[in-house]
């Protein structure tokens, strides 16, 4: 036993030490690798990203009401009793203000783009004076709160940043009247940074929605509370409505995008990686081709076929590793936090976020690698060691 573990110390030092000598071949399957590895970690950082902005979005306390058979805002539709009905259920949190409920009206505007100059949905989103507390980590970084009753909006840093034309003091078009940017709000990388924001009272009459919502947003008084306040709401004949979670809410509004992103990346990953594993091949083909003399004169010593078949894999798991750290090191240089925005399918409106290259990435890439760096040097291992010692021998 301790022979043999010997012989593959000694010939995996050999074929290690050897690398140099096959410089252009390693650096070819090294680099074919670390690219599969970056693109695959960039596409799936994507919808990391995506879902760390629904997660973000949701407060542990917080509820969501929207019309029964509602799967989003868009779809859903409340009467302005509903929302005082529903603003009064019991296990609704109180402040200074009042009960903490925000009866919201959610409509799309048309905006360019800054990288492109085409057009994008944009969400803007008529909101109540309880809604900034809603929002657990709202902040206003630039200028000022809008003044109730007047045709002004904040807008999310997000939108600000993917969208032309929200820099303050400069003014959009809605329903036919410019409205000028007074403040720019941020609420910890949640979903509300795609949005701009305005007062509901004059958003209602723009868009000719009278005196009807989508949804009432709610903080409750604990998070054991909400059972006390759905089935107070569900059990109420006045009403035809589905509350929710918020982080259940936010889930549902995420796993379309999610799942469609994830899928193509994996694809994309596939199909790329069975591209570096024929690199793989060739390379380590290539070194069991000229070591052939090396390989066979080692076996003539004595050495068995396992050991060589060791060597010759851990030269490949080798590369695969260091084209794996690489691609992972440049993905993470390239991608993370780098924000961008893309189409949320439930609401056909546009969300911004960063790309989230976390650690489970970078170890799922490096994982991926590897499994290259196996496959690309099982065959060229097996034929190192069924290569026939006198045959070798001739052939050099």
């Amino acid at each position: 036993m301790f022979n043999w573990i010997s012989q593959i110390f000694a010939v995996t030092r050999f074929s290690i030490r050897s690398l140099p000598q096959r410089k252009g071949s390693s650096a070819a399957a090294l680099a074919g690798i670390a690219g599969v590895v970056a693109v695959m970690i960039g596409v799936l950082s994507i919808a990391q990203g995506i879902l760390k902005t629904m997660e973000s979005s949701a407060g542990e306390e917080n509820a969501i009401v929207l019309r029964s058979g509602s799967d989003s805002e868009m779809m859903s539709g409340l009467l302005g009793d509903d929302t005082r009905i529903i603003a009064e259920a019991p296990g609704i949190a109180r402040n200074d203000i009042g009960a903490m409920a925000s009866a919201e009206l959610f409509v799309i505007i048309n905006l360019p783009m800054r990288s492109t100059g085409t057009d994008a949905n944009v969400p803007l989103r008529g909101v109540k004076a309880q809604a900034v507390h809603l929002r657990e980590n709202f902040k206003l970084i630039e200028g000022r709160m809008f003044e109730q009753g007047l045709n002004e909006v904040i807008v999310g840093q997000g939108a600000q940043h993917e969208f032309a034309g929200l820099e303050i003091g400069a003014s959009i078009e809605v329903a036919q009247e410019f409205w000028p940017v007074v403040g720019v709000f941020e609420t910890g990388g949640g979903l509300a940074e795609s949005e701009i924001w305005v007062d509901a009272a004059v958003l209602q009459p723009a868009f000719r929605r009278g005196n009807s919502y989508q949804s009432v947003y709610v903080k409750l008084e604990s998070r054991d509370a909400f059972d006390e306040f759905k089935d107070s709401l569900t059990s109420d004949p006045r009403l035809n409505v589905k509350p929710m979670r918020e982080a259940e809410y936010y889930d549902s509004q995420s796993t379309i995008v999610y799942n469609m992103i994830t899928g193509l990346g994996s694809l994309i990953a596939v199909i790329m990686g069975l591209g570096a594993i024929f690199g793989a091949l060739n390379t380590m083909y290539t070194a069991v081709a000229g070591r052939s003399r090396e390989i066979a004169t080692l076996r003539a010593l004595g050495f068995r076929a396992g050991p060589v078949v060791i060597s010759v894999l851990t030269e490949s798991l080798l590369l695969a590793f260091l084209g794996g750290l690489l691609g992972a090191g440049l993905a993470w240089l390239a991608f993370d936090g780098f924000r961008a925005a893309t189409l949320n399918w439930s609401s056909f409106s546009a969300i911004t976020f960063a790309f989230d290259v976390n650690t489970s990435l970078l170890a799922q890439g490096i994982f991926f690698a590897m499994l290259i760096g196996l496959i690309g040097g099982l065959f060229p291992a097996i034929r190192a060691a069924r290569m026939p010692v006198a045959h070798a021998l001739r052939e050099l």
